[in-house]
């Protein structure tokens, strides 16, 4: 079997596609079922002065560097995958305010309360990572209110010279903002905004431009699905960018959380909604379904685009998974947000290749919360070469890592060194913290020199990544976490 970065490999967001959240067909969101037990995990690190306690512990390999409070419940989180923007993370929030959380409202005159309607709340944050600030890695630089956001994506390619962040948002619109420099970091301006119907929320959406090496002819093109059960394909005009609806049409009886692109052929889409159904759908011919599918909740499927009949592989989740993010490197690797049954990391390889269930490496689950928002990082995290290794007390909030003399460090490429920013200026880049005494006795100097990270183009592979950093958001606990998971 193809691996999923080749045409005839399994479909990524087919897959995703089909894991519809269950969640009731309500203004809000489901509220969290907490399992009946949770396992018994290590002693958790002592918390950092000024920002939330850690999540307890680290889960077969993943270990928590941050936790951030985002004020309102979040769900949706997004690293920008273009070159010299990968350390920015951007998180959507998305709040309920009912009228009885509202200070007393205005009277008619015969003294009755005039009732208000419910109000979805938004907050965009941006946030820079910052491999040399060992506390507080992630360092927020933007904070921007909307409304509610339930989905954001960002454009895998630059258009007009500009990284742009796409949002649905719960007034019905996508909006696309432009990521410019400021003085300190970068902020996100409004650029264009596009209303898909009246009296919907939008849903989801997603770029035709996922696959690497985007033909120069493909049209930019953006698919996004509402509250209503309607899909929407819209265009984007390059040179200025703005959008431009070219057609939409019913797509599921009730709400379409979720459309996504073939990237391979981006004349397809494939989407989820409420009524169970994972449908395909050819955009020259919309509203006219290509195949149906039922749908199986708190699974994962995997899917061979040229035979949607039956999935390659089913793999049970215990938990509604709302969105799946396939490693931006090694591509077997898939990141779930599972909603009550926390996040999973999940070895796909086996699935692919010999259409057996996915290897759950790694699960890990927050206590009354529901995760709705996981993405893997672009930043390559490198380790260093192998030499004798030193064990210290878990208690410390560290991980052993194996290490080399400083004289033995490995040297990095040009492009590591110095990072053109489009016109001619070379900007340097991180690299290894410098040891302190006060890392040398608490033990975080093994976390600051067991991985660096790296925002240029070398091949993976060659760079033997077995460290990543990948970030999760969560509702009703409205947190921000940062994770590093080291794999084999």
């Amino acid at each position: 079997m193809s691996r999923p970065g080749t045409p005839e490999g399994v479909a990524r967001e087919a897959a995703r596609a089909d894991s519809v959240p269950g969640a009731p067909r309500s203004s809000g969101r489901p509220r969290p079922r907490r399992p009946a037990q949770y396992p018994a995990r290590p002693r958790r690190p002592a918390s950092t002065a000024g920002s939330a306690p850690f999540p307890e512990g680290w889960t077969m390999g993943c270990f928590a560097l941050q936790t951030v409070d985002t004020e309102l419940t979040a769900d949706s989180v997004e690293w920008c995958p273009l070159q010299g923007c990968r350390h920015l993370l951007a998180c959507g929030t998305y709040q309920l305010r009912r009228p009885e959380d509202r200070p007393a409202g205005p009277q008619n005159k015969g003294g009755m309360e005039v009732k208000e309607p419910q109000v979805r709340l938004g907050r965009l944050f941006l946030y820079s990572f910052n491999d040399n600030n060992s506390i507080h890695p992630l360092v927020e630089v933007q904070r921007k209110d909307t409304s509610a956001i339930l989905d954001m994506k960002w454009c895998h390619i630059p258009v007009a010279g500009h990284a742009l962040l796409g949002l649905a948002d719960a007034s019905g619109s996508i909006q696309l903002l432009r990521l410019v420099e400021s003085e300190k970091s970068h902020m996100l301006e409004p650029l264009s905004s596009l209303a898909l119907e009246e009296q919907c929320l939008a849903l989801s959406l997603d770029w035709s431009t996922g696959k690497t090496g985007r033909a120069g002819d493909q049209p930019l093109k953006i698919i996004s699905s509402d509250s209503t059960g309607q899909l929407h394909l819209l265009m984007v005009n390059e040179t200025r960018p703005r959008l431009q609806k070219v057609a939409s049409w019913q797509a599921h009886q009730f709400e379409a959380w979720i459309a996504a692109f073939n990237y391979w052929h981006t004349e397809i889409v494939y989407s989820g909604g409420d009524d169970g159904l994972l449908r395909g759908w050819d955009t020259r011919v919309p509203g006219k379904f290509l195949f149906t599918s039922k749908s199986y909740d708190e699974h994962i499927l995997l899917w061979d685009t040229r035979n949607m009949k039956q999935p390659l592989a089913d793999t049970p989740v215990q938990g509604g998974v709302w969105r799946i993010k396939w490693h931006p490197f090694h591509h077997h690797l898939l990141l779930a947000a599972c909603m009550h049954s926390g996040f999973k990391i999940l070895n796909c390889q086996k699935a692919m290749e010999e259409r057996q269930e996915a290897t759950v490496l790694t699960s890990h689950t927050l206590p009354d919360s529901l995760v709705y928002g996981a993405d893997w990082s672009w930043l390559l995290f490198r380790s260093l070469q192998r030499a004798p290794s030193w064990s210290f007390p878990s208690n410390l909030g560290t991980k052993t890592a194996d290490l080399k003399g400083a004289s033995e460090l490995p040297t990095p490429c040009h492009e590591c060194i110095e990072d053109n920013d489009g016109e001619g200026h070379a900007r340097p880049q991180s690299g290894m913290k410098p040891l302190t005494e006060g890392m040398r006795k608490n033990g975080t100097w093994l976390q600051a020199t067991a991985a660096t990270t790296r925002d240029c183009g070398v091949n993976p592979e060659e760079a033997d990544s077995a460290f990543s950093l990948l970030a999760t958001c969560s509702f009703y606990d409205h947190a921000l976490h940062l994770w590093e998971w080291e794999g084999n």
